[in-house]
């Protein structure tokens, strides 16, 4: 939490009862890669458990290595994590973990990249992926009525062709997991790596009927943003927050409102911006964009689902109307069936009524 505590530790201390009223407000969580939230602990857990070696001593002396300074340092460290990923239960175990997280921070749906090129290139079966993850979905479902869905994302930093490979490794999977894999999504390194890159997988994917997202306009430039809506034909952006550069993009993404779904404090870890109190996110907002919060890869980048939320209404002097504005977007822009988000913007609005 230290970038956190840097970044708004000069900014007047919230309210308690606006962090009372944060903590509890029902949110939906659209930008969150499950690989990302590997926490130290479980990772070194996970190392013993499959005898990986580590090129850390301890818990702390991983946490020092954190302190990444842009995307590509980061994923450097995020590939290495990885690799104590090997069976189905640590797929289980991690996913586990991180809906116990969100559980506790009032993450009312989630919609999860995993990224299977990460592991089947380390020689784990893409069966093996699939059924940890979903295990986990499904438990939490049952048990607990935490509702979620899976986005199976391409690495933008290799071919076309091995996303292709990857598909096709994936579909006879479809049936087995048609109540949760609902969507494709492209992710990794956005340098030297546009859109336009994977257009033919992309096409592929849109004629199987997957809700189709990308990220773009994080590192790379608005022309990014652009590509993904109308090459790729995304339905949803994934950060964007570069879009601001481009007044026309951001005219058009007013008016389409298309959601956005920006993770602040990745933002600040990455150096995307160097203080929170800088971020764009009110600006978008206030221009009608159909914002989101979103925490990313949490257990690299200091905060789950209510950090996030907390770090933009200290820094960015949020109102509560504009917090279950982010909220709502994020409900909005789910893709749960017309029902089912209703009923979550139902809760929505029945907290809001009793607070």
């Amino acid at each position: 939490m230290d970038v956190l505590m840097n970044s708004i530790s000069t900014t007047p201390p919230l309210a308690a009862d606006l962090i009372s009223f944060i903590e509890g407000l029902p949110k939906a969580e659209l930008h969150l890669h499950i690989e990302g939230t590997l926490e130290p602990e479980l990772l070194f857990a996970l190392a013993q458990r499959n005898n990986v070696e580590l090129p850390y001593a301890s818990v702390e002396e991983l946490r020092a290595a954190y302190a990444f300074t842009d995307l590509q340092s980061f994923l450097d460290l995020y590939y290495a994590g990885a690799a104590v990923l090997q069976t189905e239960q640590d797929f289980y175990d991690m996913t586990m973990a991180y809906i116990a997280r969100s559980r506790a921070d009032n993450v009312r749906h989630s919609e999860i990249f995993f990224d299977p090129q990460t592991h089947t290139e380390r020689g784990i079966g893409i069966d093996v992926v699939f059924a940890g993850i979903a295990r986990a979905l499904r438990e939490a479902r049952d048990r607990h009525g935490f509702s979620s869905a899976m986005i199976m994302s391409f690495l933008r930093h290799l071919s076309e062709e091995e996303a292709f490979a990857t598909l096709e490794q994936a579909l006879p999977l479809r049936a087995q997991y048609r109540d949760l894999w609902i969507g494709i999504g492209l992710d990794s390194a956005e340098r030297g790596n546009p859109p336009e890159k994977f257009a033919r997988v992309f096409a592929r994917c849109r004629e199987l009927g997957f809700h189709l997202v990308a990220h773009a306009g994080e590192e790379g430039p608005p022309e990014y943003v652009r590509d993904a809506l109308d090459v790729l034909h995304v339905e949803r952006i994934d950060h964007g927050v570069r879009s601001e550069e481009d007044p026309a993009l951001m005219k058009r993404l007013a008016q389409q409102r298309i959601p956005l779904t920006v993770c602040p404090l990745s933002n600040l870890k990455l150096c995307v911006v160097d203080d929170m109190r800088k971020h764009n996110l009110a600006r978008m907002l206030h221009a009608g964009l159909a914002v989101t919060v979103n925490s990313d890869d949490p257990a690299y980048f200091g905060g789950y689902m209510n950090a996030n939320f907390l770090a933009v209404a200290a820094s960015l002097r949020l109102s509560r109307t504009e917090l279950v504005m982010l909220a709502r977007n994020a409900f909005e822009a789910t893709f749960l069936p017309a029902a089912a988000k209703q009923q979550l913007l139902l809760e929505l609005d029945g907290y809001c009524m009793a607070h």
